[in-house]
């Protein structure tokens, strides 16, 4: 599987993908119209293979959820972010439950989704799917790790205050997960497209996948008297490929040079997802992409690079390439235990006689595996440990030892994307801008590989489009936009995107035009409909607003984004009680919805009940705004210790707050804290000159010092606010030092 590391789901926890190590002596290309079949199918003949390859975890890669997939249903508290999961039976199934301790200790923000499938072998990990009605898959946040006799945890980059569940299931992740699908609904072929999957679908990896499809081989093996040489010539033998389209079957899962942001790899724009063939050229169908060197990104262990590291090692390098993923494995038969570490040291002792290993250091019966492909815990997915395909001279220090999730700068990678294998220009180009790598470098690239190659397909503009409002130049971005929209006028997802860097430009109109033009080209795109309402919000247009938002949740009454639209739009047109349904809707999806809170707790505060406002406060994350919100609260709570700690971290988000520096000063003052006080008040009035509250202040603590001149003049700047309480604090204070 490729993904991105702000786009995850848990990976294949099988061992390396390969084909059993026959003589390599036919070197074959799959038929150009050869049909896939049912593959219990192949069973019939190769009964022994089937039964064995059953236990591998290719074949328990994705399957309904059993009982025996939920071997500790106790819940799990996530600390980050105060919530608690955990997978219970219901109604003959099995759903994954979620929930927040409330203000009195009840449940809030409870929720809950059906388990449909779920994705790994269960041999590293297993992680739960659900199945919407719109056809689509989302990954469930809670997942089960093999580490340590089975533990729970979030998924990987969800280890976060608000994690964001739910999100779906790409069609690059099922490619390395299952077998094909049977087909893709038209119109979402696109990689940009929503991934919808058909009702049915394959549970775990066949045999196709390795020997490509099986329809001509059940074809051929039919007809009277077929000859020994038309079967096999009639299927995907690997072992009869030559070296490099033997290992590239291996390679379509198990190369992925990194999981975090780079692109990885970048899909031929003239392939379907699912178009890949066993024995045709793997760069035929993509192109991989790794840091440059020299960056840093060395020496990285990732789940899913057991080839990208083995290619590294020595012993690959001087075999020429002879020593391949089926030097070891069987993958009809993946071994384990004793058993496995045995036949792993044979084959190392085939090629390393012991009168060239260093006898002094290599006792007889040396485990040569643990010492030189030791496990390791993998920097992508922190809770699971697999073996390190690099074979090495000496193994790293405490290769298990725990460490923090890579967020931020330490994920994000900034830097040349060199090409990883076969180079085309074009996609070089593209993949300098694709993760925002190396975006300053790649845009002119990628304009003059555009000029000079003239591509005919709209994937390139829409790359360059990307880059270009990414860096704020949404001019040159919409008339990138532009182009890929003349070469594919009917997409709607074009339309939707050109709308972006016109909205970014202060237009009005045109943006409008297009979101219109999106949803009249696919009236059943949830997004482009709530886009629409946020644009729509944004000009004003309430009414609309709240109508393109309903249209969205009728089409995916899952889309927490959309209700918590809702709920913000309702509530601004004086539609209390349904924007706090909606809202609340919105946390029953997603308990940990930080702008949802935020709202509530507004809600909450503006009808008095301060300690629910304070409850949602505390979930809605350390944005300026809420914290200056939430220490409000408390201090009208009396809780003016807490008050000030609140008011202060949004003062360190953004310094220019009047209001939170007037406060702030206020509470420091009651402390006795008094330079303190009066550099905040300056603050206050130096950000908004006519902030005569706080001249009132100053005046009054500058009155208590002594400086009747200095209290005077912030009296006198004060005396004319509007605010009657405001006013009469400048006459008392104009009173006492006796100026009227």
């Amino acid at each position: 599987m490729k993904h991105s590391y702000t786009a995850w789901v848990v990976l294949l926890c099988g061992t390396v993908l390969a084909l059993a190590s026959w003589s390599r002596s036919e070197a074959q290309e799959p038929a150009a119209a050869n049909p896939y079949v049912d593959a219990s199918t192949c069973a019939t003949c190769h009964a022994d293979i089937a039964r064995s390859y059953a236990n591998t975890g290719m074949a328990r890669s994705f399957y309904p959820l059993r009982a025996a997939d939920v071997p500790s249903p106790k819940p799990y508290f996530h600390a980050a972010s105060g919530t608690w999961y955990e997978i219970v039976a219901k109604e003959g199934g099995w759903v994954q439950r979620w929930w927040q301790d409330g203000l009195n200790g009840q449940q809030e923000n409870s929720g809950e989704s059906k388990i449909d499938f779920v994705m790994g072998s269960g041999n590293h990990v297993r992680t739960y799917l659900h199945r919407t009605a719109r056809g689509t898959l989302t990954m469930l946040p809670l997942a089960w790790y093999s580490e340590d006799g089975g533990t729970w945890a979030l998924n990987p980059g969800l280890d976060v205050s608000d994690p964001q569940g739910n999100r779906k299931i790409g069609y690059d992740c099922m490619f390395c997960h299952n077998s094909y699908p049977s087909a893709i609904p038209p119109g979402h072929e696109d990689p940009r497209a929503e991934p919808v999957y058909p009702e049915k679908l394959p549970q775990g990896i066949d045999c196709q996948r390795c020997h490509g499809p099986g329809g001509n081989h059940i074809k051929v093996v039919g007809q009277a008297g077929a000859k020994a040489a038309d079967i096999r010539a009639s299927i995907v033998n690997p072992a009869r490929l030559g070296k490099d389209r033997a290992m590239e079957v291996c390679m379509q899962c198990h190369l992925e040079t990194s999981s975090f942001p780079l692109p990885n790899a970048i899909r031929r724009f003239d392939r379907e997802p699912f178009s890949y063939r066993a024995g045709e050229p793997l760069s035929s169908f993509e192109l991989f992409f790794d840091h440059a060197p020299g960056t840093g990104r060395d020496a990285k262990f990732e789940i899913v690079n057991s080839v990208y590291r083995l290619r590294q090692s020595q012993c690959f390098l001087q075999s020429k390439g002879d020593l391949g993923c089926t030097t070891c494995h069987d993958p009809h038969n993946i071994q384990h235990g004793q058993e496995a570490a045995s036949g792993y040291n044979q084959k190392c002792v085939g090629c390393h006689q012991a009168g060239t290993i260093a006898v002094q250091s290599h006792s007889a019966g040396s485990d040569c595996v643990s010492c030189h492909m030791p496990k390791r815990r993998t920097e992508d997915v922190i809770h699971v440990v697999m073996t390190d395909h690099l074979i090495q001279r000496r193994a790293p220090a405490d290769p298990l030892a725990m460490f923090p999730e890579k967020r931020g700068s330490e994920a994000d990678y900034r830097g040349e994307v060199v090409p990883y294998g076969e180079k085309d220009d074009l996609y070089t180009a593209v993949a300098q801008v694709m993760h925002r790598s190396n975006l300053e470098a790649g845009i002119p690239r990628l304009q003059a590989e555009i000029a000079r190659q003239k591509p005919q397909r709209p994937e390139p503009y829409i790359e360059l489009g990307d880059g270009l409002q990414k860096v704020g130049r949404s001019q040159e971005a919409a008339a990138a936009y532009r182009v890929a929209i003349e070469k594919r006028p009917d997409s709607a997802l074009l339309w939707a995107r050109l709308a972006m860097p016109l909205r970014s430009l202060r237009q009005s109109r045109e943006p409008l035009e297009a979101l219109l033009k999106a949803v009249e080209l696919d009236p059943n795109d949830p997004d482009a409909w709530y886009n629409l309402g946020l644009l729509q919000s944004d000009l004003g247009d309430k009414r609309s607003a709240i109508d393109a938002f309903r249209k969205s949740i009728a089409l995916d009454s899952e889309f927490a984004d959309s209700r918590n639209a809702l709920g913000t739009a309702l509530a601004e047109t004086g539609q209390l009680a349904q924007a706090e349904a909606e809202l609340r809707g919105a946390l029953r999806i997603r308990p940990t919805m930080q702008s949802a809170h935020a709202y509530l707790a507004y809600l909450s505060a503006n009808r008095g009940d301060l300690n629910q406002a304070i409850w949602h406060y505390a979930r809605a994350g350390d944005g300026a705004a809420n914290q200056l919100s939430y220490g409000i609260a408390l201090a009208r709570l009396n809780r003016l210790t807490e008050a000030r700690t609140h008011l202060e971290k949004s003062l360190e988000v953004d310094s220019r707050q009047p209001v939170a520096h007037e406060i702030v000063g206020r509470l420091l003052e009651a402390e006795g804290k008094v330079p303190e006080a009066a550099s905040h008040y300056r603050d206050a009035i130096r950000l908004q000159p006519t902030f005569r509250r706080a001249h009132a202040d100053l005046g009054g603590l500058l009155l208590r010092q002594g400086d009747r001149a200095g209290a005077t003049a912030e009296f006198r700047l004060a005396q004319s606010d509007a605010d009657p309480e405001v006013r009469a604090m400048a006459a008392a204070g104009l009173a006492a030092i006796g100026v009227r």
